[in-house]
């Protein structure tokens, strides 16, 4: 059997007692969309939330977790961060600020306690899916449980 070594998410989860399932799937270098990842471990699209790492004028850095279908709405990002403008960080930017690479982007366990801004869709959801930090593995776990453990605000942000 196969040890799997927990990632700083799910530490951090096993730590405040959230309760969460963590799924692995082979990863395809050539396509690391969210959409992939739900064609490959049979999860709904609309369960599985991507992270974008984003920088406010106002802010500094901040997460965007948002459907996986689904494009930020830099707009309603900045409305809800109390910035006047948000951007994408470039890519180059993203192991730096967080210590994740592209693909697996999670929002707990980051390098620092960034902002999290959850997309309001989630809470339509019973449990959604999220990066566990590294590519081929995913958290799921309660919309409820994400927001206890990174303290994110709810808002729509997405379209």
């Amino acid at each position: 059997m196969k040890k799997v070594n927990k990632t700083n998410a799910a530490r951090i989860l096993d730590r405040l007692g959230i309760q969460y399932d963590l799924v692995t799937y082979e990863v395809d270098e050539e396509d690391l969309s969210a959409i992939h990842v739900a064609e490959i471990t049979g999860m709904d699209i609309s369960m599985i939330f991507k992270t974008l790492v984003s920088r406010g004028d106002r802010s500094g850095i901040i997460f965007a977790v948002i459907p996986g279908g689904l494009e930020v709405d830099l707009k309603l990002l900045a409305s809800a961060s109390g910035n006047k403008r948000v951007e994408l960080v470039p890519l180059k930017e993203v192991l730096p600020l967080t210590g994740y690479i592209r693909g697996g982007c999670s929002p707990l366990g980051a390098k620092k306690n960034y902002p999290v801004y959850l997309d309001s869709r989630a809470m339509d959801l019973e449990k959604i899916s999220i990066s566990a930090g590294k590519r081929g593995e995913q958290i799921i776990l309660k919309p409820s449980d994400l927001i206890q453990a990174t303290q994110a605000t709810v808002a729509e942000i997405a379209k």
